[in-house]
């Protein structure tokens, strides 16, 4: 019978986010506030916007690399973060094919899923946001980018 892994070394063996700096697309004031404790916690920088068109005015705004990755709400009012990623992905700029583009969503279904790669996204993420999965998702899109 093979024993559950220990939380404690699970823990252990997710990657530090420390340095990394997140743009947040998420309309909700609440959830972006609990996911930049989260993450300030773990020693990443992030800027926090309230839709998909200010996430890529945003991205558009700054300099090739100032971000490490987005995290992107699903549904969010003026733009989506469908059509977001689409939007970052058109950009005629270096990083706009690579940086990675994380889905968060309270949709789990595999339609989802399957439209938010479709979109550009490099993964999906269900909310409520479980940091240890969000720092091995970060861990396989942003360090294996950059290593």
């Amino acid at each position: 019978m093979q024993e559950a892994p220990n939380p404690e070394e699970q823990a252990e063996a997710a990657p530090s986010l420390a340095g990394l700096h997140l743009l947040i697309a998420e309309d909700q004031p609440l959830n972006a506030e609990i996911l930049i404790d989260l993450l300030e916690m773990e020693e990443a920088g992030t800027e926090w916007v309230e839709n998909g068109r200010l996430a890529v005015e945003l991205f558009e705004k700054n300099e090739p690399g100032h971000f490490d990755a987005i995290l992107m709400d699903m549904r969010m009012a003026v733009m989506d973060g469908l059509t977001a990623a689409r939007e970052i992905r058109k950009l005629n700029r270096p990083d706009a094919k690579t940086i990675p583009i994380i889905a968060l969503t309270a949709n789990a279904f595999e339609e989802d899923v399957k439209e938010c790669l479709q979109a550009g996204m490099n993964a999906h993420l269900s909310k409520p946001v479980d940091i240890d999965l969000l720092k091995t998702t970060l861990g396989k899109t942003v360090l294996k980018k950059s290593g």
